[in-house]
């Protein structure tokens, strides 16, 4: 198991099943250098600021941050526990519990590996990847199998080399059931987040062009996603898309079993779709059986997220109804598609992140969304896109006239790119800042305009809605 990056973000770590030190050192392939073996520890955490009397504190280690360096207050709070790989002077006093290791990121890595082997080696845990939609269709895998069992699922974006294996930790000794994302934006991640998970099921939302600057072709990203069901045994399966170009290409490389759904004669779809201002309504299918699933966010996309989730709760046995009802319950994690409203104008909030096919998807659901008035977009740049920066963006632009965006407006030099592509088809206006791009719709919005917002992360878009809603 090995990661090519290293990125340190400070958190928390529960152990919500008790593990004593002794385990815990053996785990992580260091050892107890000093302390006693039988004591019990049930908190990780690598954040000084959240430190408590009795946790353990994990010195990581990044490019540009050292944990080592805080040990001191980390002992000063109380932290009874220290998991390091150097041995600075605050140790030589310190009365507490040591667990020497050579890396502390490969050993929280690691103990997360023996933990889901030793500890919750019962939890069915259900890995999702894919281009786009993961956290859509970790929500709606939530909603449906919560109605069989207690869930642990991807909080946030505790999605990659650090985040994962937090998950995993977070287990309790309640869950049935593990929902964890897998990120990735660079090639041979997938694999290690998978041996770390050891799932039994895989979900792959879909192989797009997210991450394509280091990815370099989208077989390049189906080979990396396929890794997840390459990673899962032949007693499991794994849910795709059956209308995904690369489904045959993915399934050729498994043991399990392959389930596509969303297709015509797939054993799971759905029929009679009807977009509402609040949500989406259809016809769930699933093997000659038939409910009514009204979603809870708008989008043609969501749908199929869903199916995904159905077809995971079926494969399951989960009653259709059951799921149907799992579904039309979902509470989505917020900035995907989430419904917001400012001085009588619905704005829809999918500011979370971008890349050309979710900027497409969001638009489409933008001019699908019952409205009185205009259907305007407001976008912000698309991250790691390579040397399709400009063609990508041209090409959202050129999308955006094909669908019937009445307005575009773009904010960044970058995102400007989109309104090129527009090719004058449509009213655009780009600005450089968030502020200029508020000011600007402030006096252009009327009641009854519907309003898209959706960037990728760096852009931080949310913005332009927080400064909107300030007045």
């Amino acid at each position: 198991m090995s990661f090519q990056r290293v990125t340190t973000i400070a958190t928390d770590i529960d152990f919500m099943i008790p593990s004593n030190l002794f385990d815990v050192a053996q785990w992580g392939g260091g050892a107890l250098i000093a302390g006693v073996p039988a004591a019990t520890m049930t908190k990780i955490s690598s954040d000084t600021r959240s430190i408590q009397p009795g946790d353990t504190f994990l010195a990581l280690k990044g490019e540009n941050f050292n944990g080592h360096d805080f040990l001191g207050k980390a002992i000063e709070a109380g932290a009874s526990s220290l998991i390091v790989s150097e041995l600075p002077a605050e140790t030589e006093s310190y009365s507490g519990n040591i667990i020497h290791v050579r890396n502390t990121l490969k050993a929280l890595q690691e103990i997360a590996l023996n933990y889901r082997r030793k500890v919750i080696s019962d939890l069915f845990v259900v890995g999702v990847t894919g281009s786009n939609g993961k956290t859509s269709t970790k929500d709606f895998l939530n909603a449906v199998l919560s109605q069989a069992g207690k869930v642990n699922a991807t909080k946030g974006n505790l999605n990659n080399h650090i985040g994962l294996p937090m998950t995993v930790l977070d287990t309790e000794s309640e869950d049935r059931f593990g929902i964890w994302e897998m990120g990735m934006n660079h090639p041979g991640e997938i694999s290690p987040l998978a041996e770390i998970a050891n799932p039994d099921a895989a979900v792959i939302t879909n192989v797009g062009t997210a991450h394509i600057e280091h990815m370099k072709t989208r077989e390049a990203i189906a080979r990396e996603k396929g890794a997840l069901a390459r990673a899962i045994g032949k007693d499991g399966f794994c849910v795709m898309p059956a209308t995904d170009d690369y489904f045959d290409f993915i399934a050729s490389q498994v043991r399990c079993e392959m389930i596509g759904v969303g297709g015509e004669k797939s054993l799971v779809r759905a029929d009679d779709l009807q977009v509402a201002s609040d949500g989406i309504s259809f016809t769930l299918w699933i093997d000659g059986e038939t409910a009514s699933v009204s979603l809870p966010v708008p989008g043609r996309h969501m749908v199929m997220n869903s199916l995904l989730a159905a077809a995971v709760g079926y494969r399951k046995g989960i009653s259709i109804d059951q799921i149907a009802a799992g579904l039309s319950a979902t509470k989505m994690t917020g900035g995907r598609l989430e419904k917001d409203g400012w001085n009588g104008i619905s704005i829809l909030n999918d500011s979370y992140n971008a890349n050309p096919d979710s900027v497409k998807a969001a638009l489409l659901s933008l001019t699908e969304v019952p409205s009185e008035g205009r259907k305007i977009a407001v976008l912000g740049f698309m991250g790691e896109l390579g040397e399709h920066e400009e063609s990508a963006h041209h090409e959202v632009g050129a999308y955006a006239t094909e669908v019937g965006v009445d307005l575009l407006v773009t904010v960044s030099e970058k995102a400007a790119l989109i309104g090129d592509g527009a090719g004058g088809k449509i009213k655009t206006e780009k600005f450089e800042s968030h502020e200029a791009a508020a000011s600007y719709l402030k006096g252009e919005l009327a009641t009854g305009d519907t309003l898209l917002v959706k960037g990728s992360r760096a852009a931080r878009m949310e913005t332009v809605i927080d400064i909107l809603k300030k007045n």
